[in-house]
């Protein structure tokens, strides 16, 4: 398939790109050089949508733009950059399926599992009308609406993402340094959800999206088993043979990161059921199997 792609040098494009390396990506980027370094020479690159013409033929559009939700504080300047990066490239990709002359077969849009908003008790799976009241259910709101208002022109898939584990990227590495330090520990209560899924089944799963007609609106991409952040931390310190006594204090996690802690500190349990309906098989379904794979490369 031709299929351009937004966000393709981050950590979920750039695995998808180099793990499917029979489609051809067209890859937008605004940093032409640095896209060509981390993904090699033999795709088409473009700095903007103005230089695709409407005549050219795309298969797919796979949009995974956006500037990282739980990196900084929720500054009111940080939260500008939140909404723009990722309702302004998914608007911009929009306008162009409207102008194109052929229709892409389908557009996969990001979204996140922030869209429930925060509960320690509720279940959410994707016909969950609800949307969260905090400014991660407003920001994937808003994101999912601009997306599905192509969808009287091609298939629309919402990509509510939960937290993407591989080796090389994303979250996990992130918080691994404690860990290896000895140092790591419980974070809050332990009892907020965590819902996670394997880089691996990330991909499957993506590409049968992207392939099967029947599949459209809010798919979420998690695992079908949560795991309580308690269980999670210690999973990690089983697997790198590490202690895990070093709890960090729900006000330490507030102080540093501010109204953007929720996300860590009260979580949510969601379900995949529409990917399980589908017939999609998790080769990883619970954080032990997917721990103990990503520490042994």
């Amino acid at each position: 398939m031709k299929i351009l792609i937004t966000g393709g040098t981050g950590f979920i494009g750039s695995n998808f790109i180099k793990r499917y390396p029979n489609h051809q990506f067209i890859v937008l980027s605004r940093d032409i050089n640095r896209a060509r370094q981390i993904l090699g020479n033999k795709h088409k690159y473009y700095s903007n949508l103005q230089q695709i013409s409407p005549d050219v033929s795309i298969d797919a559009i796979i949009n995974l733009a956006g500037e990282p939700i739980a990196n900084k504080r929720w500054t009111a300047s940080q939260k500008h950059k939140l909404e723009t990066s990722r309702w302004h490239t998914t608007q911009e990709l929009v306008t162009w399926i409207k102008t194109a002359n052929t229709k892409p077969k389908c557009f996969l849009s990001g979204s996140a599992i922030g869209i429930y908003g925060t509960s320690l008790d509720s279940i959410f799976i994707e016909s969950e009308a609800a949307v969260g009241d905090d400014f991660s259910g407003h920001l994937c709101r808003k994101w999912e609406d601009i997306a599905m208002s192509a969808g009287n022109l091609t298939r629309v898939i919402l990509l509510r993402t939960g937290i993407v584990l591989a080796p090389n990227g994303g979250a996990l590495k992130k918080m691994l340094l404690p860990f290896k330090l000895g140092l790591g520990g419980v974070i809050g209560s332990g009892q907020q959800w965590m819902s996670w899924i394997h880089i691996e089944d990330y991909l499957n799963a993506l590409e049968l999206l992207l392939l099967n007609e029947s599949c459209h609106g809010p798919y979420n991409l998690t695992a079908p088993k949560p795991a309580r952040n308690k269980t999670f931390v210690e999973s990690i310190g089983n697997s790198l043979n590490r202690p895990v006594i070093f709890p960090m204090p729900a006000f330490a996690m507030k102080l540093a990161l501010g109204e953007a802690s929720s996300l860590i500190l009260e979580g949510q349990k969601v379900l995949p059921q529409k990917l399980l309906e589908k017939g999609y098989t998790f080769r990883f379904d619970n954080i032990f199997a997917a721990l103990n794979d990503l520490f042994k490369t």
